[in-house]
């Protein structure tokens, strides 16, 4: 497997790299995919990753890896949102019937990603950054609630 793949055959790579080897950086990835052959620049990962939606789980002593999001079912996805909130989840405010919610630096993608599977009808969309979260709440009424729950789930 040499050379230049299509996105599809290089996200798949990425996958089973990820799935089998603990990768904490893009830098790890890119060398782990040129080890296979593989030319690949850092900002092509970059963009992998983001398509992906992978984030960054802890491992223990202030390191992490990469790991595909954990989406099976809309119960897994409330536990993993509450894992998430309380490890990563540094603040939520409100304004109207938006919200912001701050993340530990990489992990936004990932709290977001877990918060559309959920698919609440309080929340109409979020955007995320990589340390930012933009959720957009259908009523006032609904971010003030929602925002509640957001900091219970931070304190578990």
């Amino acid at each position: 497997m040499a050379g230049a793949l299509s996105k599809e055959q290089r996200q798949k790579r990425i996958q089973d790299i990820i799935a089998r080897e603990s990768v904490s950086t893009q830098g790890d990835l890119v060398e782990r995919l040129r080890a296979e052959g593989i030319r690949v620049t850092q900002a092509t990962v970059s963009r992998d990753i983001n398509e992906l939606r992978l984030v960054r789980l802890p491992v223990g002593k202030g390191r992490h890896r990469y790991a595909l999001a954990q989406t099976a079912g809309h119960t897994g996805a409330e536990e993993e949102l509450a894992r998430l909130f309380q490890n990563f989840v540094h603040d939520v405010d409100r304004g109207e019937n938006m919200l912001v919610i701050r993340t530990a630096e990489g992990h936004a993608s990932g709290v977001a990603l877990l918060l559309d599977r959920v698919r609440r009808d309080d929340i109409v969309g979020t955007i995320a950054g990589e340390d930012t979260i933009f959720v957009v709440a259908r009523t006032t009424g609904d971010a003030e609630n929602i925002m509640e729950e957001f900091h219970a789930l931070m304190l578990g």
